[in-house]
């Protein structure tokens, strides 16, 4: 099929747990609502007394694969996608495997023995959410697994390239290897900011991977620390978004794309020295359930203009009805599923 391994992912798997709870149980963990840290010696009992509730769920995620699963539902080809991350030998990772499967992403995990596969809780409080990460084995990735001709092949397959700039902080060199492959075989390479704290503390490395990146995601706030640690004087979006898109690159075969989410404010787009601002349409606080994963599903949601793209915010309201990203098991829409091919144009097409 044309469509078989089209778009290959590389990041941090994590399994989300997540549970409904309340107010108790974030003060007897000391967690805030709405908030994302890394976990501590405190918390990691929480995370057996949360898969021990009946009415516990486990959603295959960490960014990456969170973004990966989304473009595989809006596909609905399997085996369209594919995800490389790394894993422990244990029972959580088993619930990874199972649920990516199901999914129809093509998972090849390199599989650690001595770290438990990565963990986020998600403790959701009135359809607010807070996350707290325990990334263990997903740190323990190493390139010498990329490196296998089962696994490169899928590399050599894919036409399309994103990995989340949390991977920065795991392994680099493995970005590198793929950054380099797309360039050299004219395919599309795309990273996310991810994060204020990669900007900042992973700023050479994020540099190293940039003149190959052919789109680049983030949010505002991720845009401004950018802004701020290269000097550029400006907490301006648009321009900083500019900016971005004007980084030398790597290759010339495409022009880069810079996207920058807002919130509830319209989407920026730069490329080719010209700013587009695209309207978000907002979701009534009445169908939400949660907040877990509302940023990540803008990026696969992408159509395209001009042989580019624009921002697909129609198709984020009905998502982001569901919880976490259970409704990737739900079939899409006639009218969806006439238009799978336009979907996927920015990865055809640019």
């Amino acid at each position: 099929m044309a469509y078989e391994g089209i778009l290959l992912g590389m990041g941090n798997p994590l399994l989300d747990i997540s549970l409904v709870v309340d107010e108790e149980f974030l003060k007897k963990y000391d967690i805030k609502l709405n908030n994302a840290i890394l976990a501590e010696e405190k918390h990691l009992p929480m995370y057996q007394e949360m898969a021990s509730k009946p009415n516990v769920e486990y959603i295959a995620g960490g960014a990456t694969q969170n973004s990966i699963k989304v473009a595989q539902w809006m596909l609905q080809i399997p085996g369209a996608t594919g995800y490389i991350g790394c894993i422990g030998k244990d029972k959580f990772g088993e619930e990874m495997k199972k649920n990516s499967k199901a999914a129809g992403v093509n998972v090849q995990y390199l599989e650690d023995e001595t770290a438990p596969t990565g963990t986020c809780a998600v403790c959701v409080v009135g359809g607010e959410r807070s996350l707290i990460a325990n990334l263990s084995a997903a740190n323990c990735y190493k390139s010498e697994h990329l490196k296998k001709p089962e696994n490169w092949a899928l590399v050599e397959k894919a036409k399309y390239f994103y990995i989340a700039g949390f991977f920065l902080t795991v392994s680099p060199d493995s970005i590198q290897l793929v950054a380099e492959h797309a360039a050299a075989k004219n395919k599309v390479f795309s990273m996310n900011l991810s994060a204020p704290f990669i900007c900042e503390f992973f700023k050479d490395a994020q540099e190293k991977a940039l003149p190959y990146m052919d789109f680049v995601f983030g949010n505002e706030t991720e845009a401004r620390t950018f802004s701020k640690v290269h000097g550029w004087e400006t907490d301006d979006v648009a321009e900083i978004a500019l900016k971005i898109s004007q980084w030398p690159k790597a290759s010339g075969t495409y022009k880069r794309t810079t996207v920058i989410t807002q919130g509830a404010d319209p989407v920026i787009v730069a490329e080719d020295g010209k700013v587009k601002q695209f309207p978000v349409i907002l979701l009534p606080k009445e169908k939400l359930v949660d907040t877990n994963g509302a940023g990540i599903q803008s990026l696969p949601t992408l159509d395209s203009v001009n042989a580019k793209m624009k921002c697909h915010t129609r198709h984020i309201p009905q998502i982001s009805y569901r919880n976490d990203l259970t409704w990737i098991q739900f079939d899409i829409s006639v009218s969806q599923k006439r238009s799978r091919n336009h979907l996927m144009e920015p990865f055809l097409t640019i």
